[in-house]
């Protein structure tokens, strides 16, 4: 947690949040003079790096920066770690850490955008019994099982909700040919933008997968080499929940912070662009207080959490600037409201 400036009350505070950790693998790292590579190049420590300078150009500029203005920078972890902001965010903004404006520092291509979804992970394991490859009717299959549902789930859940995100990830029984591995699991991650389309989504989840071990055992009933699997579908699959029943960060309406982004030279994220999960849902419902998201680059363009991941010095250069046009507008604009002696 970075702080600019006295310990001053939320109205003239503006906080920026940015996470360090990166997803899993790794990637080659470099600079060619215009693009970084390497793994969290734009998600998010690039836009680390670049928040940094914008502040630090803000107060060359500002002589309120740092004095009748402060800025806080929450630099977290967890939130590529499936947390969630758990272990960096939440309790930060719990514990008071917060702006009348507050900014999260996520890929938007510079666009501002007002609402976050958020996500529940839903863990499907099978525990049976192994056997070995020459007896392979012998074990329950979970290579099998987990299989035939990760299909049978995304048929099922494809296009259950039009604002969030049906992601069926990671599937793992086992790394040997000459085994029928009992045990395994499968993961599924779900995005929504309401509490409602959440509560929707998990029923949704647990119907499929009623749904799917039923079609997995009739198919497989009369198999030679799966009968007992199919028999004992249902006794050996369980249904847990990594995360569930989490927050989104609602649209809202304040003119207060459309003018002040406009002022900064940020556009507005289009109402009809599908948003996306990030830890801004732990600001949802502060009061006095506009929470939006801001960042160069997009996820999906600068290849974020794959392979070949980047971020244009240009990029990182134009955020730059926009953080730092945003701090001296507010700045300016917080101390013609102290002159009048009102608040922002």
């Amino acid at each position: 947690m970075l702080r600019l400036g006295p310990d001053l009350p939320r109205v003239p505070t503006v906080m920026f949040n940015v996470h360090l950790d990166t997803v899993a693998g790794a990637e080659p790292v470099g600079f060619d003079g215009t693009r970084f590579t390497g793994r969290g190049a734009i998600d998010a420590k690039g836009p680390a790096v670049a928040l940094l300078a914008g502040v630090r150009a803000a107060r060359a500029a500002c002589r309120d920066l740092g004095r009748r203005v402060a800025v806080l920078v929450q630099a977290v972890g967890g939130e590529e770690g499936g947390a969630m902001g758990v272990y960096g965010t939440r309790p930060l903004i719990e514990a008071g850490f917060t702006g009348r404006l507050n900014v999260f520092c996520e890929p938007t291509g510079l666009r501002w955008l007002p609402r976050a979804t958020a996500s529940m992970t839903a863990r499907i394991t099978v525990r049976g019994e192994d056997a070995v490859d020459d007896r392979p009717e012998h074990g329950h299959n979970a290579s099998v099982v987990l299989g035939f549902l990760a299909q049978h789930l995304a048929a099922a859940l494809d296009g259950r909700t039009a604002d969030g995100r049906v992601c069926v990830a990671g599937l793992h029984t086992g790394h040997l040919h000459n085994r029928v591995y009992g045990q395994g699991s499968l993961l599924l991650n779900l995005s929504y933008a309401t509490a409602w389309q959440g509560a929707a989504l998990e029923r949704a989840v647990t119907e499929a997968l009623a749904d799917g071990l039923r079609a997995f055992t009739q198919r497989f009933a009369d198999s030679a080499h799966f009968a007992r699997t199919a028999a004992d579908a249902a006794a050996v699959t369980r249904l847990e929940w990594d995360k569930r029943g989490l927050p989104c960060l609602a649209a809202g309406s304040d003119p207060w912070a459309e003018s002040l982004l406009h002022a900064a030279g940020a556009p507005r994220w289009p109402d009809d662009e599908p948003a996306f999960t990030c830890d801004a849902i732990w600001a949802d419902g502060l009061p006095d207080a506009s929470t939006v998201v801001l960042g160069p680059g997009r996820l999906d363009d600068n290849r974020a959490h794959a392979a070949g991941e980047f971020a244009d010095l240009a990029d990182l250069e134009a955020f730059a600037d926009v953080v730092a046009r945003l701090l001296t507008v507010f700045a300016a604009r917080s101390a013609r409201s102290a002159d009048r002696g009102s608040a922002v």
